[in-house]
């Protein structure tokens, strides 16, 4: 039995931001192990054309964020400056304290899926971290230092190697769940 569902997640996925949504208002926040990934790369390592790199997939996953967004009452604006590289936040999700790292999660996600904010730029980072009360050159230094770029490939090819193709992807009891519309399940399964 897992004592935790490993949640494999991006900033730039709005899928991950509504499934970290829903894991709140079911209030099932501290059974799950947020894991950072950095999709672009888990898409190269699987040869994925991501949906934001196709026209029709892409107004399609528009509109059906929208729609689970509304179905759910989940505060939600697609982003403008969709995608972005989100490599410097996830490698900074890594570098956080653990105490620092829930609301460090929450203001990435709500910044870039609610409030229609770039967090690829400095000033919106900077809010960020002030905001989580972490200190900004301490985050720019920690970011470039090779063992957390190390780190962040690390958890993408050990993400790819349990075939994780996608995020928001949950994995328990070695089963894997795949979409914002498998939390449900993926609690199911721990909870048996």
């Amino acid at each position: 039995m897992s004592k935790h569902i490993d949640f494999y997640f991006d900033f730039i996925s709005p899928y991950s931001y509504l499934a970290h949504k829903k894991i709140i208002n079911l209030n099932q926040r501290n059974i799950f192990n947020y894991k950072a990934i950095l999709l672009g790369g888990l898409h190269n390592l699987g040869e994925v054309i991501a949906p934001a790199f196709n026209e029709k997939k892409m107004k399609n996953m528009k509109n059906d964020c929208i729609l689970i967004s509304k179905k759910n009452k989940i505060p939600f604006k697609w982003n403008e400056k969709f995608p972005i590289n989100s490599l410097h936040l996830m490698r900074g999700f890594l570098v956080i304290d653990n105490n620092k790292k829930n609301k460090f999660i929450d203001l990435c996600f709500d910044a870039y899926w609610k409030d229609n904010l770039d967090i690829s730029i400095e000033k919106n980072i900077k809010k960020i971290l002030s905001d989580c009360e972490i200190d900004h050159d301490y985050f720019e230094k920690s970011i470039k230092e090779q063992v957390i770029k190390n780190k962040l490939k690390e958890l993408t090819s050990e993400a790819f190697k349990l075939d994780v193709f996608g995020a928001p992807t949950f994995i328990v009891n070695n089963k894997l769940f795949w979409g914002q519309d498998r939390v449900e399940y993926a609690i199911d399964e721990f909870k048996n």
